[in-house]
Formats: structure tokens, C-alpha cells, sequence
């Protein structure tokens, strides 16, 4: 099943808020994709399917640098403080790029998020509620 950037655009459309994420992930994997990386330096998300498939979004913001030492401990708090609704999209990638956070992984059949530094070393993996 090959989706398409609309089809992606309207199951976020339904997100409000940090509790719709698990049906939008839902939605996302019943249409086909497995994983979506988000790139923290322009807010664009690559969706990947089978057989190497793939749909990226536009750059949702100016391009950001993204510091090349990562501050763990920084981040875990601006995440909190994103979770909880503190914060929208574009400044959460301004706090993971201040701290170090290249990109995450969304894993939709582990149901797992997954945030990188620029060597590609794993920062932090949270498990996301069904």
C-alpha cells in the first residue's frame, strides 16, 4: 500500500493535542507507513513504508543548527515540558536542536520514539501509550 503526503495530512489533521498521537500512529500504520523520522533542523518528517518506500513533507520551518554536543538532561525537560503542552512543534525543535537532538524516530509497530544526536547515537526511547 503506497500512501501519499495527503493521505498523511489528513490523519494529523485529527491531532489536537499530545493524547490524539496514538491514534494518528494508528491511522499512519493502517495506511502503510512503519516509521517516520522527523528532522529536527527544518521540521520535515520522511514516512517510510515497504519495499523502500517513502513520502518526505516540506520543511515546516527556516533552517535551525542543531548544537553538536547533546545535553540529555536539558532535553528530558524541554520534553516534559513539550508533553504536557508547554510548548509547540517549532519550539520544541528549537529546544532539541539547542540541546543536541538531531531527529527522532517514531517506530509505529514497536509503538516506540526514538531521539538521535548527530552521530546517530540514541538519546533517549520512550514508549508511546496505546
Amino acid at each position: 500500500m503506497n500512501f501519499k503526503q495527503n493521505d498523511i495530512k489528513d490523519a494529523y489533521s485529527k491531532v489536537k493535542g499530545v493524547d490524539d498521537l496514538p491514534n494518528y500512529l494508528q491511522d499512519l500504520l493502517k495506511m502503510g507507513v512503519n516509521k517516520y523520522d522527523t528532522l529536527v533542523a527544518d521540521g520535515r518528517s520522511i514516512y517510510f513504508g515497504s519495499d523502500n518506500y517513502q513520502v518526505q513533507s516540506k520543511p515546516k520551518y527556516a533552517a535551525i543548527t542543531v548544537a553538536n554536543i547533546c545535553d540529555k538532561d536539558r532535553f528530558k525537560h524541554y520534553l516534559k515540558n513539550h508533553q504536557r503542552g508547554q510548548t509547540d512543534f517549532p519550539a520544541f525543535c528549537k529546544d532539541s536542536a539547542e540541546t543536541g537532538v538531531e531527529k527522532w524516530t517514531l517506530d509505529l509497530h514497536q509503538m516506540t520514539c526514538t531521539y538521535f544526536d548527530k552521530s546517530n547515537t540514541i538519546i533517549l526511547v520512550e514508549k508511546i501509550s496505546k
